[in-house]
């Protein structure tokens, strides 16, 4: 330990100190805001979120959640566990589990980043239960038996302030990222034209300007899926405005030879998701560049090349990630317990073809642009290098 470093000054206390089940209460024929848990911005108002409430219609079975209390999800190894830092009431899904804080021994946003923390991430994947891989969760006791590092009342303030500023300065980056990328899709609309306003060019179908026709991904089962070694696979959690966010992320597998022969990415590919739980992130596409090593796409996705004689990359892909193709995407696309579209659906999208020299003038202005994206994009891995770091060191 360092000098100038003070020695921690807490303990080392089981989960089920701090929370208590709490009592189950349902919402009945009251009047509540609902409540969605997302991955990485926690509890959230599904009003003031979605676009449509995805809520059951009959909520009478949620629970009411009130603030400061812990609701606990699945999959909880994708860290689907966090505080209602609301103070409103509200409701939530009648499958998730709700705890109560001791509020005199720990902060709730101070769990909150202990139950995020790397040892806590490792201790979800060893202990779940479950053979279904989106409702898998941890059993009541195996949350209980989990241990975090409890300091004192004031370091806990102090560790929060910290690592809210870190965020904050992550959260200010990724939003230059949105302006860029609003830079982007208004130069797109001005350059080619918009579905509301009327296109400049002609429209092809997809399907007759692809010289790969799609294909759909592997689907392994969750215990191929491992922590290191194996093969990387790309998810649609790992899209952003139509790249990946990073390579060296994505969760890794174990794969045969034939399966990294069939399903491995080449360079230029498109993969688009095919299937998921929710529409908005159905027909979501990510251009694959740059591969580092053998990577597989999954089951939920499929992939597919673009004929580079008549479409440039760039300009493809600000197309496939415009709200035009999100409404064709939407009326294409089945919609029963998950919300999918099929080989024939994206074969039959209707794409605006002007000149090839025109879309290079675009794909000229992006790499423009991907230049101020990659530096905002190194401040933001150095950012989450210090918050990784930092919950490593407070957290153990």
């Amino acid at each position: 330990m360092p000098a100038n470093k003070p020695p921690f000054d807490g303990e080392r206390v089981k989960l089920g100190e701090l929370i208590s089940k709490a009592p189950i209460e349902r919402c009945g024929d009251g009047k509540y805001p609902v409540y969605s848990m997302t991955m990485r911005d926690g509890i959230v108002e599904q009003a003031g979120r979605f676009k449509k409430t995805i809520a059951s219609k009959d909520t009478s079975s949620y629970k009411v959640v009130k603030k400061n209390q812990l609701v606990v999800g699945f999959p909880i190894d994708e860290g689907v566990i966090y505080v209602q830092h609301h103070d409103v009431p509200g409701i939530m899904s009648p499958a998730y589990n709700v705890w109560n804080i001791n509020l005199g021994r720990v902060d709730p946003s101070y769990l909150e980043f202990a139950l995020h923390s790397p040892r806590s991430m490792a201790y979800y994947a060893d202990k779940m239960r479950g053979t279904t891989a989106r409702r898998r969760t941890l059993t009541a006791d195996g949350l209980r038996e989990m241990e975090i590092l409890l300091p004192s009342v004031d370091e806990q303030v102090r560790v929060v302030n910290t690592l809210d500023e870190v965020r904050s300065l992550i959260k200010e980056a990724n939003g230059q990222i949105a302006m860029l990328d609003t830079l982007v899709k208004s130069r797109f609309v001005e350059m080619f034209g918009s579905l509301s306003s009327g296109y400049k060019y002609e429209t092809r179908k997809l399907g007759t300007l692809l010289s790969v026709n799609p294909q759909n991904g592997l689907y392994k089962p969750q215990k191929f899926y491992i922590g290191e070694g194996g093969v990387p696979i790309v998810r649609v959690d790992a899209f952003q405005a139509g790249y990946i966010e990073s390579y060296e992320n994505l969760r890794r597998l174990e794969c045969s030879e034939s399966e990294i022969e069939i399903y491995s990415l080449r360079e230029n590919d498109i993969v688009i998701n095919r299937v998921n739980g929710s529409i908005e992130r159905v027909g979501k596409i990510a251009w694959i560049y740059g591969l580092v090593e053998p990577t597989v796409f999954e089951s939920n996705m499929m992939r597919f090349h673009v004929d580079e004689s008549r479409l440039d990359l760039a300009y493809i892909t600000a197309f496939l990630n415009s709200s035009d193709i999100r409404e064709q995407i939407k009326s294409r696309a089945r919609i029963a317990n998950q919300c999918s579209i099929n080989q024939g659906n994206v074969a039959d999208l209707d794409i605006p073809l002007p000149p090839l020299a025109l879309q290079q003038e675009f794909a000229a202005f992006v790499a423009e642009v991907d230049k101020s994206r990659f530096v905002v994009q190194q401040k933001i891995e150095k950012l989450q290098m210090l918050y990784d770091s930092l919950a490593q060191e407070y957290f153990g």
